[in-house]
């Protein structure tokens, strides 16, 4: 077995892990101990890394050659490489001579390495001289960049993790960290447990499981942070906790907007924002008067189209309080993507240079452009994400390349980017899951590597730079991303500039040569600005470990902390107040569209899932597509849990079934990011396909930073009066998984709805061998389907044999089979088809996932009807992914626990384990054990007096 030092593809926070494997075969994985980022610890997605990597179902989905569509709609063929790149070539000399270098857009991704970035960024500005290449960074993080050079004058996050443990009040503001950073949360469970004292405020419209920790918890209205970070200064000013002294020695603007939170009233925050006057002052009175304040932000604040203007009000009550610049105090954006700040130090966004440059900056340009050894680089902007896909719809831009990124899931406003990738002439898609749903429109399909097979670099939240490196060589022909920009700038530069020397003399033939070469140029354009690396080198990170800029030329180590001498990076070295009025969202509520429909994560998933999406155990603690409610707008629409809604907004109408949810405030619903057209479809009454979430939400933006307002659409929500509902699950063999689920999801725009997705029987991670996988799908009609396409559904699940009991009744328009199989001394039931009446699904669908015994049902299991012919007792929904702790499970446990909630806590973990491995379960576990505790009863019982 061989072990090889890594980082966690996922959340920003840049965990490392050492992976684990034997030849091409990726064969377990585990914290890295050393990295100061996590010490060793992994959250559920990525200690479940190695499912996800080499198994039978993801090497199902991976993109192994070449593929070409001669046309669109056809099936894409294989093609040599060098045909490829050619064909790419070609086309893309093509449009540029005859319609300008801005015909073509690059749209690359935030989970890029640095070294990948930094050749796309010279690619598109210095080779073809085109700003137009932006990232899904976009979508998450570009708001926190404007905000920071706002105010603080440069995109340089002043905090670290370790400032978590130094801090006495924690500001949590849109960001549920215990579910979208859950090894960041567990270090702020640490702090908490070592300090008591420490106050915790969370803002956020949901009553989140981050929230379930708070002293203070402030449900806002969405999309009114501007107003209360306003509010608490106007109080702050009021009661005198602002920091005179700082304020006049450090910082300028502060009369402006001193002058326009004086409007800010007590009263108009707390009717705006939807909470107390009480607490209003609690939250700016231990914000300001706290010995060190750290705030911790993301897409809450960041996807709004008043992004900028959020960021840039919470850090001026940083600026005004002189939280900042010392342990424990700051503004601490937290990154969304692996390597979204690497993106930005190469510059990899429409509107920047390399090393935090800016493009309209004529110096900046001049230098960047003797870097690369160009004439120069274009001054006119580029387009970013939501403008390039609505210049492709209009025609403007000819021809696309997308890398690493799923634009037809995760870009707002999905009727537009299908346009866009439908009208475009040409789009390269260069990808390594040929699952993910954009794949689907490309003319040219490139294979890239993945997690575990590249070489590069990267950088987390807090500014530290990690090495990545090769386990396993790459499967098929993919090649790294790097590599593959390179290969094709040198076709290019052939078309374009035949005789010239090259721009990219970067040996793709050796990886890591290659990628470090990459690496030291970039390094190099940052001698002197604000994130200096030039002390840095891949021998020190190979030496020293994960390093954090700036570590200029002869700096022994970076720096943790920045601002430590009120010292910033703008012209008279003073940090700058930015004066903004709250504005409403860009979607306000009105009576034809009531509700607020707000997007966000799930714990155990990430982005468009074409990596977590294949591995069933990551669907226990959210099997299928939902959209929760408050059970109070339940009752008024006459809703029950389950029953199936139309979720419509002036873009798009989608459905699903909608469920109850009490942490959410009234008039609010939620949906996650994750459910795209690959897990979730459904037909408009024109017959268009529809793209799950985002075909709902807003291409609204701010302003300033670009970043669209996905956190906030108006939506209305009416019952979908569907009667005819199926249901079909089966276990499969795991080198079938996949390609049965694309079959399966192939039929679902047959159906006005229908969602497909993995299951597993959740075997402990310690019990390796007997995880089992499976494919559910749901279904739902006005009038039952031809016979044929239930049998077909029946067919791909493996149940045409003698195995298989039958029921149908045409004139009911019901259909019934059952597959059983011998597993040792037990009959088991192993596929289920439900159609016209699913009313049996409960007992049945827990017959089969908990593999229970059923040689005693025989026929019994086709009689129609919700109620089982024997009790069938459900083990409940998982909890703890690790170890497979359910719900129920845990509820019985705590019955026999006594003590405080920790003690209850610890006893429950000594007894079922749960929340002993990854941790990322405990912040469910402990509104559990507060929920049914001693103080939860005595609550209860005042309540009922």
């Amino acid at each position: 077995m061989q072990e090889t030092q890594s980082t966690c593809p996922y959340c920003g926070v840049g965990c490392g892990v050492i992976i684990e494997s034997e030849g091409a075969q990726i064969t377990g994985v585990r914290g890295d101990p050393t990295h100061p980022a996590n010490f060793g610890r992994l959250c559920t997605k990525g200690s479940t890394l190695h499912l996800t990597a080499t198994s039978p179902v993801t090497l199902q989905t991976r993109l192994l050659h070449p593929l070409q569509r001669a046309q669109r709609n056809e099936a894409a063929l294989p093609v040599t490489w060098d045909a490829a790149l050619a064909l790419a070539a070609d086309k893309f000399a093509h449009t540029i001579a005859q319609y300008g270098p801005d015909a073509v857009g690059f749209y690359v991704s935030g989970q890029l390495l640095t070294e990948d970035y930094y050749v796309f960024n010279k690619l598109a500005k210095g080779l073809i001289g085109t700003n137009n290449i932006d990232t899904n960074s976009r979508l998450c993080m570009s708001s926190a960049v404007a905000g920071y050079k706002q105010t603080l004058g440069a995109d340089a996050p002043p905090a670290c993790y370790d400032d978590v443990k130094h801090a006495q009040c924690l500001f949590i503001v849109g960001s549920n960290a215990a579910w979208a950073h859950p090894i960041l949360f567990r270090r702020i469970e640490d702090a908490r447990a070592a300090n008591p004292g420490m106050k915790v405020i969370v803002a956020d419209p949901r009553r989140t499981d981050t929230a379930g920790m708070a002293d203070l918890f402030l449900p806002i209205q969405p999309g009114s942070d501007v107003m209360l970070f306003n509010g608490m200064l106007h109080l702050m000013l009021w009661e005198g906790w602002t920091n005179a002294e700082y304020i006049a020695a450090h910082t300028t603007g502060f009369d402006e907007l001193k002058a326009l939170v004086r409007d800010c009233t007590p009263e108009r925050v707390a009717q705006t924002c939807g909470i107390s006057v009480a607490d209003l002052t609690t939250a700016a009175k231990w914000f300001a008067t706290s010995k060190a304040t750290l705030s911790l932000y993301c897409q809450g604040l960041n996807q709004s189209s008043s992004g900028t203007a959020k960021n840039a009000a919470l850090i001026n009550l940083h600026l005004a309080t002189a939280q900042i610049g010392k342990p424990g105090a700051g503004p601490f954006s937290l990154t969304g993507q692996p390597n979204a700040m690497g993106g930005r130090e190469v510059g990899g966004l429409a509107n920047l240079l390399s090393a935090h440059r800016d493009l309209a900056n004529l110096q900046h340009r001049a230098e960047v452009a003797a870097l690369w050894g160009v004439a120069d680089v274009p001054s006119k902007p580029g387009k970013t994400a939501v403008e390039m896909f609505q210049a492709a719809a209009d025609g403007e831009i000819k021809a696309l390349w997308i890398a690493c990124t799923n634009p037809a899931q995760s870009m707002p406003d999905q009727a537009t980017v299908r346009r866009a990738l439908q009208r475009a002439e040409f789009v390269v898609v260069q990808e390594a899951f040929a699952t993910a749903a954009t794949c689907a429109f490309a003319d040219l399909l490139l294979p890239a590597t993945t997690w575990g097979e590249k070489t590069g670099t990267v950088t987390n939240s807090e500014r530290r730079i990690s090495r990545v490196r090769t386990a396993v060589p790459a499967p098929g022909l993919a090649r790294h991303d790097w590599a593959i920009a390179v290969q094709f700038a040198h076709q290019l530069e052939a078309r374009l500039h035949p005789g010239a020397p090259t721009l990219f003399p970067y040996a793709t033939d050796a990886a890591d040569a290659g990628a470090e070469a990459v690496w030291n140029e970039h390094r190099e354009s940052t001698r002197g600005r604000d994130l200096d690396i030039t002390g840095l080198s891949w021998d020190m990170l190979e030496a020293q470990g994960p390093q954090q800029w700036p570590l200029p030329e002869g700096a022994p180590t970076g720096k943790a902390r920045l601002y430590q001498d009120g010292v910033f990076p703008t012209a008279d070295g003073r940090a700058r107040f930015a004066a903004h009025a709250w504005q409403p969202t860009a979607e306000p509520r009105e009576s034809r569209y009531p509700f607020s429909l707000t997007t966000g994560r799930l714990r155990d998933q990430w982005h468009g899932m074409t990596r977590t999406g294949t591995l069933g155990r990551l669907f226990g603690h959210v099997a299928e597509p939902s959209l929760q409610m408050h059970p109070q707008d339940m009752e008024r629409r006459k809703l029950a849990s389950g029953d199936l809604v139309h979720v419509t907004s002036k873009r798009g109408s989608i459905v699903v079934p909608v469920l109850a949810d009490t942490t959410l405030g009234l008039s609010q619903v939620f949906m996650a990011m994750h459910w795209g057209s690959e897990f979730l479809s459904g037909v408009s009454s024109t017959g268009e396909r529809l793209a799950g979430v985002n075909a709902l939400t807003t291409s609204a933006f701010c302003p300033t930073s670009k970043q669209p307002e996905l956190k906030h659409a108006a939506v209305k929500v009416l019952k979908a009066e569907l009667p005819w509902t199926l249901l079909a699950m089966a276990w499969l063999p795991a080198d079938k998984t996949q390609a049965t689920r694309e079959a399966l999801s192939a039929l679902m725009a047959q159906f006005p709805f229908a969602s497909c997705v993995p299951f597993s029987n959740n075997t402990p991670l310690d019990e390796p061998g007997r995880e089992r996988t499976g494919v559910l799908l749901r279904a739902a009609a006005h009038e039952a389907p031809p016979d044929a396409l239930v049998m077909q559904i029946e067919a791909l699940l493996g149940m045409t044999g003698a195995d298989t009991l039958r029921y149908a009744d045409k004139k009911r328009g019901q259909r019934r089979a059952a597959r059983l199989a011998r597993q040792g001394d037990n009959t088991t039931l192993e596929g289920i088809v439900l159609a016209g009446d699913t009313s049996a699904e409960g007992w049945l669908k827990t017959l089969l996932q908990e593999e229970l015994p059923a040689q005693t049902y025989g026929r019994l299991l086709l009689v129609p009807g919700a109620k089982a012919p024997v009790a069938v007792q459900s083990r409940g929904k998982p909890v703890c992914t690790c170890f497979n702790v359910t719900d129920t499970a845990i509820t019985a446990q705590l019955a026999h626990c006594h003590g405080t909630d920790d003690d209850r806590l610890a006893q429950l973990q000594g007894q079922l384990r749960c929340g002993t491995n990854c941790g990322s379960c405990v912040p469910e576990l402990k509104r559990m054990v507060r929920a049914t505790g001693p103080l939860a009863s005595k609550s209860l019982a005042q309540a009922t007096i």
